[in-house]
């Protein structure tokens, strides 16, 4: 199975090797102004992947925050703070239901 997916991953680089030898011609992107960046097809494409994967993340922070605050709330701590009195877990409660997953 390890080598299945190797042969996978080496493939997939192979197709975009390829893909970046194929697209080294000059491209123009136009701004506005007039102004013009001017750089291989390649980087481009590379340069719109990176933001997109970039803004990806960043618009995930802020869920990420919620699922974090939530598991805190929910945590106990390993060590009993000194005088305070240790319960016993109760058998009887229901698991705990996960917050709503947004989109899904």
């Amino acid at each position: 199975m390890r080598a299945l997916t190797w042969l996978f991953r080496a493939a997939i680089f192979f197709v975009l090797f390829a893909f970046a030898l194929n697209n080294q011609h000059e491209a123009a992107l136009q701004w506005f102004f007039g102004h013009q960046w001017r750089a291989p097809m390649v980087f481009i494409v590379l340069a719109a992947f990176a933001l997109g994967c970039a803004f990806g993340v960043l618009a995930m922070v802020p869920s990420w925050w919620r699922h974090r605050r939530e598991a805190q709330k929910h945590h106990r701590p390993a060590i009993p703070v000194p005088g305070e009195t240790v319960t016993p877990p109760a058998t009887d409660l229901a698991p705990l239901e996960h917050p709503p997953r947004d989109g899904l």
